[in-house]
Formats: structure tokens, sequence, C-alpha cells
């Protein structure tokens, strides 16, 4: 596996659903509970901020949500507390026609950027995960759940 990007790792999966559909997926921090493994059995705390239990460690994952529609954007404020959340990761949703593809199909991808205090390790586990999720994902999304 490459992981020749120490700054930033991105995955993706063309999803058969039309991009609207996909959108509402990723921006509803509860669905996440279902996918995002860093934050598993996420509870819901307030309007856009939301708390699950990493699969890895055990430990709690805070995660606040801003949403760009226009831009299909979501970004995912992570962090050990509310106070402590930084702009980690982001879905982006590519609708079909944009990429040639069609009407009723879209891209979706995942992007984080690694901090300077992520050692090698964790950081190989993140790039695994997030592949991992993107399956997860893309099923979730198709059979609407």
């Amino acid at each position: 596996m490459d992981f020749a990007d120490q700054y930033c790792h991105t995955a993706s999966t063309l999803v058969d659903r039309p991009a609207e559909t996909a959108f509402a997926f990723m921006r509803d921090g509860l669905k996440q509970t279902r996918w995002a493994l860093g934050s598993w059995d996420r509870r819901k705390l307030a309007d856009d901020l939301y708390v699950g239990t990493s699969l890895f460690n055990g430990r709690e994952t805070y995660v606040r949500l801003a949403v760009d529609a226009p831009q299909m954007l979501v970004m995912y404020y992570v962090g050990p507390s509310p106070e402590a959340l930084q702009p980690r990761n982001m879905a982006r949703v590519v609708p079909g026609p944009v990429l040639g593809r069609s009407p009723g199909s879209c891209v979706v991808t995942l992007s984080t950027w690694r901090a300077a205090d992520v050692p090698d390790d964790r950081w190989r586990l993140t790039c695994v995960s997030h592949k991992t999720e993107m399956y997860m994902i893309r099923h979730l999304i198709e059979s609407g759940a």
C-alpha cells in the first residue's frame, strides 16, 4: 500500500445513486455511526456536535460537522473534546455527470490531513481505515440504509 503522501490521504468510491442521496447520507452525523470506524456508537450532543467511540482504541471522539450544501462538502472537525476540535476530515460528493458518468451516480471522496504528532503507524491505520470505510459508505448508500 502506498503511503507516499505523508500530509493528506484521499479515498473515493463510485456510488450508484444520485449525488443528492449520497450527500444527504454524508452530512448526517448519526449515520456515521454505521461507517466511521473511529467514532462508533455515535450520539448527538447538540445540533452539529456528536461523540462516538473509536473501535481502535476505545476512546471517545468528538465530531462537529460543517456542511457546505452548494459544494456538496462536509468538513468533520474531530478531537478528544468539544474544545479541541480540528478540521481533519472532509467528504465531497461529485455528481456523476460532472465526471462523464450517469446522472444517477456520483463519486464520494474522503480526505484527511495528518497532524504533526501522528506517528507513522497511526497514519497507516487511518489510510487503510478510510479505504475500508469507502466500501461501507457505498453499500449503505446504495442499499438505502
